[in-house]
């Protein structure tokens, strides 16, 4: 069985869209995309590097499938083996699959998905997604949270943590803090919620 992690960027108040740049979702008219780039250092970038090495699969929701599929084609020598890599994309509709090794997973989403974490191979990472996430945590097939928070709250956006989330308990496995302030934290899921009084 192999595990599926969830690495996101988020806010102090659990916002996760757009991330990366100023049109990247402006959804909900949202207007702080690109909201991490002050922050980045040689430090995240390490950071970044490690967690985006090989081996590992893709279990990406169809708009990061959009963003990744016409960016990282074009910029695989900054992401070593992304091209090769198999890719499940989470729809609700027919789409054409471009990038190489890609693969729609548009019926019994959920059962697809349990299917996949039973295979033996590399482990399947999350990259945004925030839909995709939200029905993952809702079934409770996330094994691990690689969150990157970042010193800064927005007040509006989409959430991290929504609709999806059920009571689970983490255990923190990794953590480091870069210069500019940005939290790196990664957690496994470790049971059920304990509850006890003082």
């Amino acid at each position: 069985m192999r595990k599926l992690i969830v690495l996101e960027f988020i806010t102090l108040d659990g916002i996760m869209q757009a991330p990366g740049g100023p049109e990247e979702d402006t959804s909900d008219d949202f207007e702080y995309g690109g909201w991490t780039v002050p922050y980045f250092d040689d430090f995240s970038g390490k950071v970044m590097a490690e967690q985006m090495k090989s081996p590992f699969e893709l279990l990406l929701g169809r708009k990061t499938y959009d963003i990744f599929a016409s960016y990282w084609p074009h910029h695989s020598e900054n992401w070593l083996g992304v091209n090769e890599a198999k890719k499940y994309v989470v729809s609700h509709e027919d789409m054409k699959l471009e990038w190489e090794n890609s693969i729609l997973l548009k019926e019994n989403v959920v059962e697809e998905i349990k299917k996949l974490k039973q295979q033996d191979g590399p482990d399947l990472k999350v990259w945004g997604s925030g839909n995709l996430v939200q029905t993952l945590m809702k079934h409770d097939l996330v094994d691990e949270l690689w969150l990157k928070i970042f010193p800064i709250t927005l007040g509006k956006g989409k959430r991290l943590f929504a609709e999806g989330t059920i009571p689970s308990a983490f255990e923190l496995i990794d953590s480091k803090v870069s210069p500019t302030g940005v939290i790196v934290a990664n957690y496994k899921r470790a049971g059920e919620v304990k509850t006890g009084s003082f």
